[in-house]
């Protein structure tokens, strides 16, 4: 923001510890922070994608393991589950993939209180291992963004789509590097409850294109003090021809790509974007 002082940035990104320690401690009041997220229009949009694209079916009633595994959906980068939980009381077979166990224990809540039949798998999508195919992947809220290198993203992809079923799907969104650099770069936004309280800054390295959040996070605790966390995100924005080209290198074909806030074409001022692929080159009753 204008008259703060601006941080170097010219630096040496040590990525790996950032990704471990990234919502270790957010994690706890993650969905306080998030609750305005539109996790039901997000379901809803995916189930429509799917419908419209995929092969899953909202059914828990398969008859064989290709009817099992058609019908398998993914939720990668799930997080603490708010997204995977809707999907499941839609009807389809949840599989939430996170590399944060702080994420997990809180989707793992979840699960208990509701009832639900989610497998929950802690790892990193970079080295996503799944059991057998699922007829759809789905990764949004930015996960992606998170790829800092695009041959490790170009990794993801191929991953991704090594483990979908014949004509299965991979939905996905990302933040596009118009909107780190120019809507919230250098911006620093700052929310006060009464419980919990955060100040989010954002350093924008335009040599680099990665985008630096740095969290500080105060939260009532149970006796009425307040205790303080830290933690630093590291995202990189990409743009629809970065991912169409890496989407069409790991096999995939893409079907879809609009522009996230208003299910239109992309613009060169779009800040999020939507992406349907297909797998197309298994034939269905391959192993």
């Amino acid at each position: 923001m204008e008259g703060m002082p601006r941080r170097e940035t010219c630096r040496e990104w040590d990525t790996e510890a950032a990704e471990m320690e990234a919502y270790r401690d957010f994690a706890r009041v993650y969905d306080k922070f998030m609750d305005n997220i539109p996790y039901t229009e997000w379901g809803e949009r995916l189930d429509a994608l799917i419908r419209k694209y995929g092969v899953s079916k909202p059914e828990r009633d398969a008859e064989g393991l290709l009817d099992a595994e058609r019908n398998l959906v993914v939720d990668l980068g799930c997080g603490t589950g708010t997204l995977t939980e809707m999907m499941y009381q839609k009807g389809y077979d949840l599989v939430g993939v996170d590399v944060s166990d702080a994420m997990l224990n809180i989707a793992m809540e979840k699960k208990e209180q509701s009832g639900s039949e989610i497998l929950y798998l802690q790892q990193d999508m970079r080295e996503l291992e799944l059991y057998g195919t699922v007829g759809t992947v789905y990764c949004v809220c930015d996960s992606l963004n998170y790829i800092l290198e695009e041959e490790e993203l170009a990794a993801v992809f191929s991953l991704v789509n090594n483990y979908l079923f014949p004509g299965g799907v991979f939905i996905f969104d990302f933040n596009t590097d118009y909107k780190y650099h120019e809507v919230i770069g250098d911006a620093t936004i700052a929310e006060n409850r009464e419980d919990c309280s955060f100040i989010w800054e954002n350093i924008y390295d335009p040599e680099e294109g990665i985008n630096e959040y740095d969290l500080t996070l105060f939260v009532r605790q149970e006796d009425e003090t307040f205790r303080k966390y830290t933690e630093t995100h590291l995202q990189r924005g990409y743009s629809a021809e970065q991912m169409k080209r890496l989407a069409e290198q790991a096999g995939l074909a893409v079907l879809e790509i609009t522009d996230a806030d208003t299910g239109q074409a992309v613009t060169d001022k779009s800040q999020r974007i939507y992406i349907v692929a297909r797998e197309q080159d298994k034939k269905e009753g391959r192993a």
